[in-house]
């Protein structure tokens, strides 16, 4: 029950997050949909401890220390993979994090509303993939900038 809540929070983080930022043209977007997306288990501050974190059961990892753990390299391949949902961790059990690869997508399970900004992202070619890339990008690049030295 408690997780199914967390769930739809989460989904509704995300839709007033993403709202918000297409507002706003010099927000963050990367922190922006970090905090819609990401915080509720990573934490406001990446490392780990979001208001529902306790109810998981392992840890979210710290991502403030992703390239302090790669000899200082930021990952981002492996971030990328992992975010989009290609990258599955054996050692980490069944797949506790979402697949923003598929949430992200603006499409998914059409007939609904679409959001007009989704579409200023996908550029010309109205491309769902690109809004998808485009948002895990900018999560990975946010997350590349608040990285511990």
């Amino acid at each position: 029950m408690v997780r199914c809540a967390a769930k739809y929070l989460m989904i509704a983080g995300l839709a007033a997050g993403f709202a918000a930022t297409a507002q706003a043209e010099d927000l963050d977007i990367g922190k922006s949909e970090f905090q819609s997306s990401c915080a509720s288990c990573h934490g406001a501050d990446a490392r780990g401890k979001g208001p529902v974190s306790d109810q998981l059961k392992r840890p979210p990892a710290d991502l403030t220390v992703l390239a302090k753990s790669n000899n200082g390299v930021f990952p981002t391949n492996a971030v990328y993979e992992t975010i989009e949902g290609s990258k599955t961790i054996p050692a980490h059990g069944t797949r506790e994090m979402p697949i923003w690869g598929e949430r992200f997508n603006p499409i998914v399970n059409l007939p609904h509303y679409v959001d007009p900004s989704y579409w200023k992202l996908a550029g010309p070619e109205q491309s769902p993939e690109v809004v998808v890339r485009k948002r895990i990008l900018a999560v990975i690049d946010y997350l590349n900038r608040i990285q511990q030295k």
